[in-house]
């Protein structure tokens, strides 16, 4: 019998599964021993456990999903989405929203200790896969006695997440809402994560990732990661009507390198306040593990294969016109699948020009479409 612990910390507003003498396989091969997620929940789950939505964050958000994070003293990452009376509507919803293993807000990770020792993982941590972040939420799961999810629901990231649910566990989830992802991690964002690792793994205070040991943190190269990534979030369109060419609180340009226009003074803030929040190891194995990401065979042949306990699961696949990270034909794969199997899947592309974090930012189309897909099934639960 394992034993699991939930224990609640005021003081970072979350609480803590610990597994005890819990032993998680993870697709490397490696045993991973005594290892705690960090979650929130909000709303009240009904008494036959039918209306929990579990909400999967992207690679650098965490489980302040919704109101104030401790840490940063910023709303949650998606606060306009969960809560009372919004389009995931905390009234009528139990949302669970955990850090994920591997993650850098109190899961097992990089920067936590390893198992029972005084000592930190650091470069030392194992790698990665979505696959393992899914095992590890079932274990949240059965530590909170929730057999089935009313939904499972994510962008980027977290839409890998989602459709990891719908391989690996069928039987438990109700329907997958799909945002801003794909079937797999394409070859060119392959590309931008290694030019952002090798950005970390070439500054001389990573020290091959036991930095901590070190008394340092490599801050350059974790801000130019988070730089790098960033323009990837945006498009054109948007960075061209926010900062165009203007420049930066001067009327000349300076003829070096400091920041002369807007653009180059927001990338430089984006990194340093990365930096004050974010574990360099987690983003290096983090993003392995959406390289690591590939169901464009796999996806079809479970749908196949395993058929009949998937054909109750209902999707929402939602892509944006200006996301040329994870483009909308991408997205469409997955519900051509979907189609050409008969499986329940609506589909909605929103037209906008901010880019790939268009799920994070005030999008009318994206809210609608996620209430009413939620709300239409809502009727059905058994309280």
């Amino acid at each position: 019998m394992e034993n699991i612990e939930i224990i609640k910390d005021i003081k970072l507003d979350c609480s803590f599964a610990i597994f005890n003498d819990s032993n998680l396989t993870l697709a490397s091969g490696t045993v991973l021993k005594n290892f705690r997620l960090a979650f929130k929940t909000f709303g009240i789950l009904n008494k036959n456990k039918t209306n929990a939505i579990l909400i999967c964050h992207a690679l650098t958000g965490d489980q302040y999903v919704t109101g104030t994070n401790p840490i940063t003293g910023r709303d949650g990452w998606w606060s306009r989405m969960v809560g009372p009376n919004k389009p995931i509507d905390t009234n009528k919803f139990f949302v669970i929203c955990s850090n994920v293993l591997g993650g850098c807000a109190g899961s097992t990770g990089p920067k936590e200790k390893k198992n029972n020792e005084q000592q930190i993982y650091g470069g030392d941590f194992p790698s990665l896969t979505i696959k393992d972040i899914v095992n590890a939420q079932t274990k949240l799961l059965d530590a909170l006695n929730i057999n089935q999810l009313f939904s499972v629901i994510g962008g980027s990231m977290g839409a890998m997440q989602a459709l990891q649910w719908s391989v690996d566990f069928p039987n438990r989830i109700q329907s997958i809402i799909h945002i801003a992802g794909a079937l797999k991690h394409s070859a060119q964002n392959i590309a931008f994560h290694e030019v952002g690792r090798q950005a970390i793994m070439n500054d001389a205070n990573w020290h091959k990732g036991n930095y901590v040991e070190n008394n340092s943190i490599p801050e350059r190269g974790l801000s130019v990661a988070r730089m790098i990534a960033h323009i990837t979030y945006l498009s054109e369109d948007a960075m061209h009507r926010k900062f165009g060419r203007k420049l930066q609180s001067r009327d000349i340009i300076s003829f070096g390198f400091d920041a002369d226009f807007q653009i180059e003074s927001y990338l430089r803030y984006q990194g340093r306040s990365f930096v004050e929040r974010f574990d360099a190891n987690s983003y290096l194995y983090l993003t392995r593990a959406m390289d690591y990401f590939d169901h464009s065979e796999t996806f079809r042949k479970t749908l196949q294969f395993v058929n009949s306990p998937n054909d109750h699961i209902k999707y929402l696949v939602i892509s944006f016109t200006s996301d040329w990270l994870f483009p909308t034909r991408e997205n469409k794969e997955i519900v051509e699948i979907l189609n050409n199997l008969s499986k329940n899947v609506s589909f909605l592309e929103v037209d906008t020009d901010k880019g790939h974090d268009s799920f994070l930012l005030d999008e009318p189309d994206l809210d609608y479409a996620m209430k009413g897909f939620l709300e239409s099934n809502y009727g059905k639960i058994d309280d």
